[in-house]
């Protein structure tokens, strides 16, 4: 693979610059690079910013909305959305719903539901992770028993999931659901959509580590759903599940963010002295980080292969799950390092200290002042999605065949 780009892809990447430059806000760009928090209404203003240019769902085919970008394209626009200091696209409409509704929905629910991702009409979350049913998903418990009334055909729903990412702004919620309960784990398994507004649906926040509140417990207490809210067969969900978890796990490798994440620890090394020096001059550290660095490069490459193998119809396989590995731990040592670069300043761990004006910020207090709950709440990447232990279960057997 020709890791150059050519005059096309170059003046492409120009494009996406100057877009940047004109289109994203300077207000919301500093509070990405400064770590801090991002309200709903920063995230949908940035996708509407996106969606005007037809750039939202850069990963859909045409005539869904997506732009017909290649592999390098969409390469070149995720690494400089992240260097700009472009927030994260909320994944769970766009990258993990919309490819399994254009490949497994019918065309009422690709005519219906796709237009309402790209628009902001519907803010979607996942409901996979259940108590005791993480990385094990096959042991989900939340049933779905298929009924009919005066109304029509249904779903009653009753169980709970747990873990559920920015579910406190969702109206929609794409659920793995047992519909059969004789039959053998993953065989039972059916993909429903539901809406959050429904009678029995509660949310309950659960606080983190960095002392944020972005994810949630979700409790189903005879949730009626309709029975069309059903994407693709009944007790085929499990299916469906793998193919949405390789769009997740390629996602979570983060490689853009991971390369805006670098520059910045380059430029805190290059300021900060230690012993009389900067601390880039420092033997020990500089290793760690040419180490990291190469890592990102070589993560750079397979990520590209990824891409241009979905851009040419496949579907990510072993190599999704080393994206994953990979891409949480290189993100997870470039954290540690920069909190490692601020020595005695990222200690302090105060709310108030953490979103202080960030205008004057250098390597000193100010700087430092989110770096505390950045390292804390990226310990869960190399967890959620599947945790890293599963995905190397993943590549024994679809690899190795063990």
């Amino acid at each position: 693979m020709d890791l150059q780009f050519t005059p096309e892809e170059q003046a492409f990447r120009e494009e996406v610059q100057a877009f940047l430059k004109d289109k994203l806000p300077a207000a919301l760009a500093h509070n990405v690079k400064a770590g801090q928090r991002l309200t709903k209404a920063d995230q949908e203003g940035w996708h509407a910013i996106l969606n005007a240019r037809g750039w939202l769902a850069n990963h859909w085919p045409v005539q869904y909305g997506g732009p017909g970008w290649g592999a390098v394209q969409k390469f070149i626009f995720d690494t400089e959305c992240a260097v700009a200091g472009g927030p994260r696209i909320v994944p769970f409409g766009l990258n993990m719903l919309g490819p399994v509704l254009i490949k497994y929905g019918n065309e009422a629910q690709k005519q219906y539901w796709l237009p309402r991702i790209l628009d902001g009409s519907d803010w979607w979350c996942q409901g996979y992770s259940e108590p005791g049913a993480g990385s094990d998903l096959a042991s989900v418990k939340t049933t779905a028993v298929r009924g009919v009334d005066g109304e029509g055909e249904h779903y009653i729903v009753n169980g709970q999931k747990t873990w559920t990412t920015q579910g406190q702004h969702a109206n929609m919620i794409f659920c793995l659901v047992r519909t059969d309960r004789e039959a053998k784990a993953q065989a039972a398994i059916s993909f429903l959509l539901v809406d959050m507004d429904t009678p029995g649906v509660e949310v309950r926040p659960i606080r983190t580590l960095d002392g944020d509140s972005e994810v949630n417990e979700v409790f189903f207490t005879d949730v009626r759903v309709p029975a069309q809210n059903l994407v693709g067969e009944e007790n085929k969900g499990w299916t469906y599940a793998k193919y949405l978890l390789t769009y997740e796990r390629t996602g979570i490798a983060g490689v853009g963010f991971s390369v805006a994440a670098l520059e910045k620890l380059k430029v805190i090394a290059a300021k900060v002295q230690r012993n009389g020096r900067p601390l880039d001059q420092d033997p020990q550290f500089a290793t760690r980080m040419a180490r990291v660095e190469i890592d990102l490069e070589n993560m750079k490459t397979t990520n590209l292969r990824v891409i241009a193998a979905v851009a040419g119809g496949g579907v990510p396989g072993a190599e999704s799950s080393m994206l994953k590995i990979r891409g949480t731990e290189i993100r997870q040592e470039i954290l540690s390092l920069i909190r490692r670069a601020m020595g005695p300043h990222a200690l302090p761990y105060i709310e108030e200290a953490q979103y202080q004006d960030l205008a004057d910020a250098s390597a000193g207090p100010a700087e430092a002042a989110t770096v505390a709950a950045n390292y804390f709440n990226y310990r869960k990447l190399s967890i959620f999605g599947g945790s890293n232990e599963i995905q190397k279960n993943i590549i024994s057997k679809m690899i190795l065949g063990l």
